[in-house]
């Protein structure tokens, strides 16, 4: 398709050897004219409805598209557009889609019928249903330099039937604006903000594995939203708590008090469910020791080869990711990277300066 910036893994071998399949739309090199019209066949692929946009005639959009399994995770940014899935669309043909959106940008306003209007903001979750009819205006957030105002955001759309609810049991949920700041809502749309970022770097068999958490994270907040986390499968459960878990890891790495009591009591379980949940969703059986211990001697890695932070002690990197004695710190690194701490600085600074960085 011409206009489509990279297209990763269209081939199957290649996919295997190479990436996850996946588009990314920028649509500079198309004609203005075909801009919207090649935007638009893509998001399609998945999104069943009518759109149509006041800027179709010069429509400069980007969209990020990425197969994750059965999941799809779409980024995209774009002028005002209107979206209708209506009822004889519905009957016509459906697809038994789930669509979940986070808006980063912008802002909605979704018609949900009997006269009732969503307006959603950036920072907000939505969800719905290729099953019910929608219409969904966007506006563009603020830009600078003049240009149009674009909205922008990721989301996925998955099958119906990979979510452990009944369809009944979301129906209020549909179309509704829920914030993102905090709980199961935040880890979700930390996730796909996440995902987006790095789905061109991802191997099948990983998207894959990635896509089953999501699913797991929808499932888990869409559960706290309607007070039924019983009515989840415990794997489920077990997986979007092992995801909880490490995303506060992540967010805490440099607190010396960060110890598998402190997170066990944030997430409201025992040190033991913690201990076995963590180890047994690892992809390799990893303990949550270890993966800690793993996660800061990444960070410490990084901050070596810093060129910021040529100045800053070895010992110095070490204690702010949670290596406070110089003997552990070095052993640990050689283990872990076959190299002492500031060999591996020495050649990652040199290697910088000589590609100018």
């Amino acid at each position: 398709m011409d206009g489509v910036a990279a297209t990763v893994g269209e081939e199957p071998e290649a996919a295997e050897a190479t990436a996850v399949t996946g588009t990314v739309f920028r649509g500079e090199e198309l004609p203005a004219s075909e801009r919207f019209d090649c935007w638009r066949e893509l998001l399609e692929r998945t999104r069943a409805c009518e759109a149509t946009s006041a800027h179709a005639g010069d429509f400069r959009a980007e969209l990020r598209r990425a197969e994750l399994g059965e999941v799809v995770l779409l980024g995209t940014s774009f002028p005002s557009v209107r979206f209708r899935r209506t009822e004889r669309m519905v009957r016509r043909a459906d697809t038994g889609v789930y669509h979940l959106s986070f808006l980063q940008q912008g802002t909605m306003a979704l018609a949900r019928g009997a006269g009732r209007t969503e307006t959603l903001g950036p920072g907000s979750l939505h969800l719905v249903d290729s099953s019910h009819p929608y219409d969904l205006r966007t506006f563009g957030g603020p830009t600078d330099g003049g240009t149009v105002p674009r909205l922008s955001g990721v989301g996925v759309d998955f099958p119906a039937e990979l979510l452990p609810l009944p369809p009944h049991r979301l129906r209020d949920l549909l179309g509704r604006a829920f914030s993102a700041r905090e709980g199961s809502a935040a880890l979700l749309s930390q996730f796909l903000v996440g995902l987006d970022r790095q789905a061109t770097a991802l191997r099948p068999a990983e998207a894959a594995r990635l896509g089953t958490i999501v699913v797991d994270l929808v499932a888990a907040w869409v559960a706290g939203e309607l007070e039924a986390e019983a009515a989840v499968p415990e794997e489920t459960r077990h997986r979007a708590l092992a995801e909880a878990v490490r995303a506060f890891v992540r967010r805490n790495l440099q607190d010396p008090d960060l110890t598998p009591a402190t997170i066990a009591a944030a997430h409201h379980v025992s040190v033991s469910h913690l201990h076995r949940v963590f180890t047994r969703e690892a992809p390799d059986g990893e303990t949550l020791a270890a993966w800690i211990r793993g996660q800061r001697l990444d960070r410490a890695r990084r901050d070596l080869a810093d060129p910021a932070q040529r100045t800053t002690a070895v010992q110095a990197v070490a204690a702010r990711w949670g290596f406070p004695r110089a003997d552990d710190f070095s052993r640990a690194f050689r283990a872990a990277y076959g190299l002492p701490p500031r060999e591996h600085r020495s050649r990652a600074l040199a290697e910088r300066a000589a590609e100018g960085g």
